[in-house]
């Protein structure tokens, strides 16, 4: 039996793709105020590029960057349709050419590659920001990944990040009532110092 590459993987889940075209992460549609007025930003590790399109209708110059052809598809007919600047581009990201590159913004959302950590940072303009959401171990429902490989562990999105200026953490892990609140994913928007 053949294993499925990841690329395989997301081009089958967005081919077969039925629910609406996704929304931007939740971090960064609840925290738009934080945004700057404008300038470069990258959707890391896209998808369907729901904050690509999110941020080029505010007026951002987006890179997109995915694994998946089907994903970068879908993506650059919505860029098309609605006349967006985002270029979207089928890319492994661990490949880093993108980290050359400086942004504004850098927005990643249910995507953990630890070793990025550091290029994700580099690859801020000093004030730029990053916007970060994903999944965490101590989870109340079996929604995200099982492997603990792509699960934070508690506080470690603010210590991969150390390096920048929180602006906004939230992790509720099970604390309180656990069938309330933002659950299952941690939620990060760290700036990169001015100097």
């Amino acid at each position: 039996m053949d294993v499925e590459t990841p690329r395989q993987k997301w081009d089958r889940i967005y081919r077969g793709w039925k629910a609406p075209f996704p929304g931007a992460a939740t971090v960064l549609s609840e925290n738009e105020h934080l945004l700057p007025a404008g300038g470069k930003a990258l959707d890391l590790a896209c998808g369907l590029g729901g904050n690509a399109v999110f941020l080029a209708r505010r007026g951002f110059e987006v890179d997109a960057i995915d694994i998946s052809e089907a994903g970068i598809e879908a993506l650059t007919d919505t860029a098309c349709v609605e006349g967006l600047s985002i270029n979207a581009r089928v890319a492994d990201v661990m490949e880093r050419h993108w980290a050359a590159e400086r942004y504004d913004v850098i927005v990643v959302a249910r995507f953990l590659e630890r070793t990025l950590a550091r290029d994700i940072a580099d690859a801020l303009e000093p004030g730029g920001l990053l916007f970060y959401q994903t999944f965490v171990e101590t989870k109340t429902s079996g929604s995200g990944p099982g492997n603990p490989r792509f699960l934070l562990r508690d506080n470690e999105l603010i210590r991969l990040f150390d390096g920048l200026l929180i602006r906004y953490y939230r992790d509720e892990a099970l604390t309180g009532k656990p069938d309330a609140g933002q659950r299952d994913e941690a939620f990060l928007i760290a700036q990169r110092p001015d100097s």
